[in-house]
């Protein structure tokens, strides 16, 4: 069988199509436990968190039961963050843990995250060894006596201290907060950390129904959020996403701040704290120009990896470099994260927020952003861009007319069937120019 399940978050699909129907989460379940199988012959412990999608009582239930038939014992923690269950792996002594959700998609997709015991995701190899057994004819019919599940009953309060550990009692008090938590998986954690460490908060979307998560709210809407901020003078607005792996920051004045923005206040913040190891940031090629231009300024080497915050964490991990992240709000602290976590990364700004004295307004506003025009095209197929020739040619014409001052950036969508188009440059003119004629043979070529 020719079919892919993993993308670049896991596996994710329209729930209840394939590849998100109850028999591949079946499928998926023996397949982690068969992968454990190959290293060791104790049963494996494995803990299963969710969003709030109406679709994940059926994955969880779903694995819950293939798990226990392979043998393992079975932690339901419930709707948690996506980070949560990363970090719920490691203190529960866990081999896995499985986190169904699809991120800032709307409600009618779910996904498949599997984390290891050390809180990171798993490798590309792991991934391809569950993949193919999934895939294949070769999970045999299981031999173990049955596992068993329990509720994980301590879930919340665990990662919730562990979050207020991170700083001192009462440090946000004075500051006001909009939190937008998206109908999403922090609807009960976010609103009380924040509120325990002193703040005034504002708790928008925090009723689940099932339907609503990410609907017209959260980090990819946060307009509404904004005229919060604004009509009720807070000093912030922090918007996350449906599992809260990522977060989206709005300013006093209700601007939404870019995340290469927020990326920048934190790296000169460690800087000047002496805590930014080696002197870097790590960003995916889709931060801006001016990024990379005021990072060196500052001193600050900038290290850039392909696009997902996986590939910004492998390299974090491997240079032992203190924070990373991309500009769509996926922001990792090495020292209290091992994936992108909106909480954690909120509590490190509103810290720099409060001890800095100034409006974040101010403090975001620290670099100058090159114009960029970006798109994302639907597409009837994903053939190689270089097989394409009219695509090739017009790449090279806009890289001709950009020279040094610009940069072109096209790439297929890991999740979606779309391709992202990219032109940045210090002319806004040119940018706009230079990506219709691109956007347009797409169109020509495979836009759908």
């Amino acid at each position: 069988m020719s079919k892919k399940l993993f993308g670049t978050d896991g596996i994710r699909g329209q729930a209840n199509t394939w590849p998100m129907t109850a028999e591949v989460a079946m499928l998926a379940g023996r397949a982690i436990v068969r992968l454990h199988q190959t290293q060791s012959n104790l049963a494996p412990t494995i803990l299963i968190g969710k969003d709030t999608r109406i679709s994940g009582q059926m994955l969880e239930q779903a694995l819950t039961a293939a798990l226990i038939s392979e043998g393992a014992e079975v932690l339901i923690a419930g709707p948690l963050p996506t980070p949560a269950i990363a970090h719920l792996t490691q203190t529960e002594k866990c081999d896995f843990g499985i986190m169904l959700t699809a991120s800032h998609n709307p409600f009618q997709d779910n996904g498949i995250k599997i984390f290891g015991p050390d809180g990171y995701k798993l490798s590309d190899a792991q991934e391809l060894a569950i993949e193919a057994l999934i895939l294949g004819d070769s999970i045999s019919e299981p031999t173990a006596e049955l596992g068993y599940s329990r509720p994980l009953s301590n879930g919340r309060e665990t990662y919730i201290s562990f979050a207020k550990k991170l700083l001192a009692k009462e440090h946000f008090s004075g500051l006001k907060i909009v939190l937008d938590c998206a109908h999403g998986a922090a609807f009960q954690v976010g609103p009380r950390i924040l509120s325990e460490l002193g703040a005034e908060v504002l708790a928008l979307n925090t009723q689940p129904n099932g339907t609503n998560i990410n609907a017209q709210c959260g980090a990819l809407f946060p307009e509404a959020t904004a005229e919060v901020v604004k009509r009720e003078q807070a000093d912030i607005g922090i918007c996350l996403d449906g599992d809260a792996d990522r977060v989206i920051f709005i300013d006093e004045k209700g601007n939404t701040i870019p995340g290469d923005n927020v990326l920048a206040l934190a790296a000169i913040h460690l800087k000047q704290q002496q805590k930014l190891h080696a002197d870097t940031l790590v960003v995916t090629v889709m931060s801006n120009l001016g990024l990379r231009e005021a990072m060196n300024a500052q001193g600050i080497h900038i290290l850039t990896t392909g696009v997902g915050d996986r590939h910004v964490v492998e390299a974090m991990r491997q240079g032992d470099y203190s924070i990373g992240g991309e500009n769509s709000g996926h922001i990792i602290f090495a020292e209290n994260a091992t994936t992108g976590d909106g909480i954690m990364s909120a509590l490190q700004i509103l810290q720099i927020l409060k001890k800095s004295d100034q409006k974040f307004s101010t403090l975001a506003d620290c670099f100058t952003h090159y114009p960029q025009e970006l798109h994302a095209l639907s597409v009837k197929e994903k053939p190689p861009i270089e097989s394409i020739p009219e695509l090739v040619e017009a790449i090279e014409t806009a890289e001709r007319q950009l020279g040094d001052e610009g940069r072109v950036l096209i790439r297929y969508s890991g999740t979606e069937k779309k391709i992202r188009v990219l032109v940045e440059a210090k002319n806004a003119g040119i940018a706009s120019e230079q990506s219709d004629k691109l956007c347009a043979v797409i169109q020509q070529t495979i836009g759908n």
